[in-house]
């Protein structure tokens, strides 16, 4: 499952397991490669081992199981302090009695660098995060989003070739958020840094990415480029976990050249892209709300349409969103364009719905 964009290899968890009582294991039989200069996410929910992971490539935790590896060498058994890993954490973590040159002086000294190098390395950081006037003052004299650029910086200064970084978007306002997405992505660009991200915020995941692993149940369910996650999930929960999805469930009836006849729970017959379902098999039917159309001339040919009843057509500025019964689901959702020749529906309408058979995947029930 796990594949690497080069050959070269930088970090390497080879059969990685964790348990923390001795019997159920929290990260299970974990590969996973990865080049230098790539940014992954670990994505999934609270429990599913994405933080495990990043704590035991931190070395605050120790792999039960496997070995894990940085640029070829075995680190199971170095400290954390000799990992030369940099970390930011969602809290900061920053000493509150020293002053924002000194919090990022202090990884230096402890390296026992001389003052000249350590304040010219300050300073190159924090111009690098946009901070460059902001050195003599004290962490609570610092906004939210200053005290993340402040620990990120922290993390870059004795030039760290890998940064882990664990929800460190957390505790700021949406906007902010946003903005400090582009930011890290920038600076990681920029540095050609290998950056392991853990995050359960999917919008982050898709935003700063190069590959996203899903996880769990202590498990990657999908390792992939952000658009191959969305346009074509592996399975059920990866379809549910990133991004909105409309879920029809049925029977896959007959399989031919690569086109799965499924038969909907109501009766209805529509063609499918399968994935990893055979003839027979129960089939949770997945299809991205955007790739269905209701405007009888925008209809493509090959579309497979189906009758459905308007429940709800909500005005959302930039895109019109319609909740549909469709084959016995009242959640079946359209996201159509805000556009001039847009058809505006009202709730209790009959209409019918179409969509291709390629945007439409029978996936495991």
């Amino acid at each position: 499952m796990a594949e690497s964009k080069g050959t070269d290899a930088f970090v390497e968890f080879e059969r990685v397991q964790k348990s923390y009582d001795g019997e159920t294991l929290v990260v299970k039989d974990l590969n996973l490669v990865m080049p230098k200069g790539e940014f992954l996410t670990m994505l999934g929910p609270s429990g599913s081992g994405k933080t495990t992971c990043l704590m035991m490539l931190a070395g605050f935790e120790t792999a039960t199981h496997g070995d894990i590896r940085l640029d070829g060498v075995s680190i199971n058994n170095i400290p954390p302090h000799k990992r030369g890993i940099g970390m930011v954490f969602q809290n900061y973590a920053l000493f509150p009695h020293m002053t924002v040159a000194e919090n990022l002086s202090f990884p230096l000294e402890v390296r026992k660098m001389g003052k000249s190098e350590r304040e010219e390395r300050v300073r190159n950081v924090l111009d690098m995060v946009q901070m460059g006037e902001f050195g003599g003052r004290r962490p609570a004299q610092l906004s939210g989003g200053q005290q993340q650029r402040i620990a990120l910086a922290r993390a870059l200064v004795f030039e760290a070739e890998l940064v882990l970084m664990d929800e460190p978007l957390g505790a700021l306002d949406k906007q902010l958020r946003e903005h400090m997405q582009f930011e890290i992505k920038r600076i990681a660009d920029d540095l050609g840094i290998t950056v392991v991200y853990v995050t359960h915020d999917q919008t982050e995941a898709m935003t700063m990415s190069d590959r996203v692993a899903v996880f769990d149940d202590g498990r990657i369910q999908q390792l992939a480029p952000p658009d191959k996650l969305y346009e074509e999930p592996g399975n059920s929960f990866v379809a549910q976990f990133i991004g909105e999805n409309n879920t029809l469930d049925g029977v896959v009836k007959e399989i031919n050249g690569g086109v799965a006849l499924v038969q909907l729970d109501d009766g209805e017959l529509i063609d499918c892209n399968p994935i990893n379902v055979g003839v027979g098999d129960r089939t949770r039917v997945s299809i991205r709300p955007e790739r269905v159309e209701f405007n009888k001339d925008r209809l493509q040919e090959g579309t497979h349409t189906v009758k459905a009843e308007v429940l709800e057509f909500i005005y959302m500025g930039d895109i019109f969103r319609t909740r549909l019964k469709v084959a016995g689901n009242d959640e079946f959702v359209i996201k159509t364009r805000n556009a001039p020749d847009q058809v505006r529906l009202a709730p209790g309408q009959q209409i019918e719905v179409g969509w291709l058979p390629e945007d439409c995947r029978a996936l495991d029930a």
